[in-house]
């Protein structure tokens, strides 16, 4: 995204990476980035920062954010405590974690992904009577790439769940909806699967764009405070009503009756699976386009990281 709008940008990474920038530097190797995983999904990796692979990875960075580093540029993290040792060695500079959806952030400077999470990480280990707000924190939404998410108004006699396959992330009542009914489920995503429904196995994001496209709505009915999950948005930009819980993001990015709907009982949840055939599939495409895509969102980063830029003059005084 940064790089679209004339920035320059360097990726300390892995090997298997397509990202447009002007540099990608290699810090770990595949075969040890999957080593450090001992054969599970990476979504259930290890965030200790004593792991030898965060410490190996941690290392490899600094040695190299030292021959590229200028005066006044941005240290983005995305691994949380996890990357902490990278912004230690480096006082001078401003560290930014973007794209928060986790609970151990450390820096001054903090994008989280909705305001139900910035809430929730402010008030998370202290009074939330005592907690104050930070004027240079900022709420950016995740995001999608248009072209990869299109509308599709053909829809197929199927729901959807595409998450990890835990129970907080709610798929069983995806499951026990369906069963009730008697509707088809198609599952998507790791973990162990069992009980009702077509078991697919992990997707892609072709793959997914399919199975958003051709489905008559998509569960996502996460139990505990939803940070974003990126699969709804890019389920409302294929043209494709969600059925959610009521709390988290959903609060704030799911029109009740109109994208989807928020559920909070199991009556709720059957009433939605009829009632999301009667909204606009190209209303709830255009909404999402227009809110959640690569093309939106950049434009509020780059707002973002000038008024950090502030801070070398006046600060929140700037005129």
């Amino acid at each position: 995204m940064m790089k679209s709008l004339g920035h320059t940008v360097y990726l300390y990474a892995g090997t298997e990476n397509e990202a447009n920038v002007d540099e990608l530097i290699t810090c770990i190797t595949e075969e040890d980035r999957v080593k450090s995983l001992d054969g599970k999904h990476f979504t259930q990796g290890s965030f200790n920062i004593h792991d030898a692979h965060w410490r190996s990875f941690n290392g490899k960075v600094i040695e190299e954010m030292n021959k590229r580093l200028k005066q006044k540029d941005f240290i983005c993290l995305i691994g949380g405590t996890a990357h902490e040792p990278i912004s230690d060695v480096f006082p001078s500079h401003m560290a930014v974690e973007y794209g928060i959806g986790y609970a151990g952030t450390f820096a001054k400077y903090r994008v989280f992904e909705s305001y139900a999470w910035m809430h929730s990480v402010y008030a998370m280990h202290k009074n939330p009577t005592h907690v104050d707000g930070n004027f240079y924190d900022a709420v950016i939404n995740g995001y999608f790439d248009s072209e990869m998410f299109p509308l599709q108004t053909q829809k197929e006699d199927y729901y959807l769940y595409i998450g990890r396959l835990i129970d907080r992330k709610g798929w069983r009542i995806a499951q026990q909806v369906c069963e009730k009914l008697g509707k088809r489920l198609i599952v998507a995503g790791p973990g162990d699967f069992s009980g009702y429904g077509e078991y697919v196995g992990t997707v892609d994001a072709e793959q997914r764009a399919k199975l958003y496209g051709g489905a008559i709505a998509t569960f996502v009915p996460t139990l505990y405070i939803e940070p974003f999950a990126n699969v709804h948005v890019e389920s409302m930009a294929c043209g494709t009503p969600v059925i959610t819980t009521d709390w988290g993001v959903f609060t704030e990015t799911v029109e009740q009756g109109k994208t989807g709907f928020r559920c909070r009982s199991l009556k709720d949840f059957c009433n939605a699976t009829e009632d999301v055939k009667n909204l606009d599939p190209t209303y709830i495409s255009n909404q999402s386009h227009s809110k959640y895509s690569v093309d939106v969102i950049k434009y509020k980063y780059e707002e973002y990281f000038r008024r950090l830029e502030t801070l070398w003059d006046d600060g929140f005084y700037t005129e």
